[in-house]
């Protein structure tokens, strides 16, 4: 390890405070110096925050992009509501998002349980990022029908792999967050071949579709226009998310209680 003699000193104080030093304690301050620096060159490299952590947990946009600082959050209800999360917990980037989506799905005549499906379709990047697609259909499946999980599970691998016959592309933005030379590792791969020739194609296919609209920062979005829709095809249970002793009650606690240590 090479050390900076000039730095080294600079530590210590004046040539007088130097000078007066035993040499004890010079090797010692030495030792010390070359810790620091020792810890600083090994953790250069290092994450503050992995990559794949949930946004509403201090996690980076998935453009990689610094997420809003944290802040405290609003206490949820006593038994809530789809609608609450999207009040109180999803982040507002996530949330813009799938409404845009959802949105552009409704003004284009999508039938109500796809324009549900891509409003929640990435809701669950406020948990968690690796493999979002099968995260968020878990997370849902309790409470939405067969074809809007399916369609969150599934919309992760297709949306590696373009479709012309309903003008679906490889973003551009995939080029700037995975590289212009990414592969997609074989489990995308061979999720994607399962669902391209499943029944249930499109239902997860459609999703990706409008989700190349949903990127609109001047956008004005709101929930209101889907609370019917969420009303018909979304299961609230009446103890309220996270206290209904379902399978993934765990994750909505998760995000109501994101501070709790342990």
């Amino acid at each position: 390890m090479q050390i900076d003699r000039r730095a080294f000193l600079a530590t210590l104080g004046t040539a007088a405070a130097i000078k007066a030093m035993h040499s004890e304690a010079l090797a010692e301050a030495l030792e010390h110096h070359m810790i620091e620096n020792l810890d600083a060159e090994t953790t250069k490299d290092e994450l503050k925050v992995r990559l794949g952590t949930g946004l509403l947990f201090g996690g980076p946009l998935p453009s990689g992009k610094a997420p809003a600082v944290l802040t405290k959050l609003e206490p949820m209800p006593e038994k809530p509501t789809l609608v609450d999360f999207f009040k109180y917990r999803f982040a507002p980037a996530t949330a813009k998002h799938v409404l845009q989506s959802a949105t552009d799905a409704m003004k284009k005549g999508e039938r109500e349980e796809l324009i549900l499906a891509c409003l929640l379709h990435d809701v669950v990047l406020n948990l968690i990022k690796v493999d979002h697609g099968w995260w968020g259909a878990q997370m849902m499946e309790p409470y939405v029908s067969e074809k809007i999980s399916w369609g969150i599970r599934y919309h992760q691998a297709l949306r590696f792999y373009p479709d012309p016959s309903v003008g679906y592309e490889y973003p551009e933005m995939y080029n700037q967050i995975f590289g212009k030379d990414y592969v997609p590792p074989p489990y995308i791969k061979q999720a994607y071949e399962y669902a391209r020739n499943h029944k249930s194609y499109m239902d997860a296919r459609m999703i990706t579709v409008h989700d190349l609209y949903a990127f609109d920062p001047a956008m004005k979005v709101s929930i209101d226009p889907f609370i019917d829709i969420i009303g018909r095809h979304f299961k609230q249970p009446k103890e309220g998310l996270g206290y209904d002793n379902s399978p993934v009650a765990h994750m909505w606690r998760t995000l109501i209680f994101p501070d709790t240590p342990l």
